[in-house]
């Protein structure tokens, strides 16, 4: 099955140039001339990846990305701009494109990134940790079936990479993979998203618009923050569930689907539910196969592994390293974000240190040290020690290298916070 790339550009020549360029070297190309007609474009069809200007009339490639990012948060955008600064790279990495190139460029640069960011969209998953192990073991027995696959666990932990995982691993990987962002969107756009609405179903329905889950079918539908979702829309999608079959806004008859369902929240669904948020049998139908995600925290082991690979992800053909005062920092880190956070803090050191080795000058710049504490500078301190100590079982002298001091420094730091009244739990070695 080919990969499907929409190209944003309202010069008509470089439109063409990169069509060329890409069914070259083997992938489908649509075409779209500004970034509205784009969003028609992608409500239609499915695409692997966006490639578009920044500099557009009516929807410029920043509102572009971020209205991508809205409806479909798993799908890579690469931006383009001739007028490249650190400032707009960091823009754009912000606001959550993968990567972005200057005007002019040529065939094997192009190549390069395209097939860098559809990597990515492919779900490489970077670990060495027990707990993750676990996970994809979870996830490649499960693939093999038709069961529905409820993914727990704090934003930013990769839930979606795992959905993406067992949907490779399953007999439906030929097959369309469709992410819906169930908390992006208000209830009326949510109903025509998911379902569909034939043509003169409302005011501005003027044709026929197929739902997420008549083009899922034969593949898998990725229900992203399910939780999020009114529960006049659960009652709807306990249906589809049930009886295989949707039924667009407007129409009068149902259409069979064949769909694999696979949902992700980070909520505490069942708390949820408790309190009348959630429905209970949506909740029994979604969850017939649960895997939870860890948050980074508590597998530390994957930081260091995770960190290379973001590291050629966003070096843009660089060697860049991380010295080693830094690589302690971010292993130390309490990663409130987890794996998104992470990722964020690399991506902009790499463009900060322009192709040297990152050093904690350029995590400061690229994310203070204020936006991690917890209101206080104190509170800050004693959290990345209570981290520290958890990670290495409580050995004070691995915990204070870790930190960058002595261990008589954080002797003294323990003894002065338990005076406080603050207990830091520590094991005696």
């Amino acid at each position: 099955m080919k990969t499907n790339v929409l190209v944003v550009d309202d010069d008509n020549h470089m439109r063409i140039a990169l069509k060329e360029s890409l069914v070259r070297a083997g992938y489908n190309v649509a075409l779209a001339e500004d970034g509205k007609t784009a969003m028609t474009e992608i409500d239609r069809n499915i695409f692997d990846l966006v490639i578009t200007d920044v500099k557009m009339p009516h929807l410029s490639g920043i509102d572009l990305l971020k209205a991508i990012k809205e409806s479909s948060p798993f799908m890579p955008v690469i931006l383009m701009t001739g007028y490249g600064t650190v400032q707009d790279a960091v823009k754009v990495i912000k606001e959550g494109a993968y990567d972005y190139i200057l005007k002019p460029f040529n065939t094997e640069t192009l190549y390069s990134i395209v097939k860098r960011a559809l990597g990515v969209k492919n779900g490489k998953i970077v670990y060495s940790s027990r707990a993750m192990k676990e996970v994809l073991l979870k996830a490649e027995r499960v693939a093999g079936s038709d069961a529905t696959v409820l993914v727990l666990g704090e934003s930013g932990v990769g839930k979606e990479v795992i959905s993406k995982y067992v949907h490779e691993k399953s007999d439906r990987a030929d097959m369309p993979f469709v992410a819906v962002n169930c908390a992006a969107l208000p209830e009326n756009l949510l109903e025509s998203e998911l379902f569909g609405y034939e043509k003169g179903a409302f005011t501005g329905a003027l044709a026929r618009k197929p739902g997420k889950f008549e083009l899922a079918d034969k593949g898998t539908i990725l229900l992203d923050e399910v939780t999020e979702m009114d529960l006049r829309l659960q009652a709807k999608l306990l249906r589809v569930l049930q009886e295989k079959e949707v039924e667009a806004v407007g129409s009068r008859y149902p259409k069979k689907i064949d769909v694999r369902v696979i949902a992700t929240t980070n909520r505490d669904i069942v708390k949820t539910v408790c309190e009348g948020k959630f429905r209970e049998d949506l909740y029994y139908r979604l969850s017939v196969f649960p895997i939870t995600i860890p948050p980074l925290r508590d597998r530390r082991e994957d930081i260091a592994p995770l960190v290379g690979h973001l590291l050629k992800k966003h070096s843009r053909g660089m060697d860049i390293g991380v010295n080693d005062e830094t690589m302690q920092y971010l292993e130390a880190r309490h990663w409130k974000g987890n794996v998104r956070e992470l990722e964020n803090v690399i991506a902009r050191a790499c463009i900060l240190s322009n192709g040297s080795v990152i050093t904690m000058s350029h995590i400061g710049e690229a994310q203070p040290l204020q936006d991690m504490a917890v209101g206080s500078v104190r509170e800050m301190e004693t959290k990345l020690i209570i981290d520290a100590l958890r990670s290495v079982k409580g050995n004070r002298t691995k915990a204070a290298a870790i930190l960058g001091i002595t261990v008589r420094t954080l002797r003294n730091k323990i003894n002065e916070y338990r005076t406080m009244g603050i207990d830091i739990p520590v094991k005696e070695y």
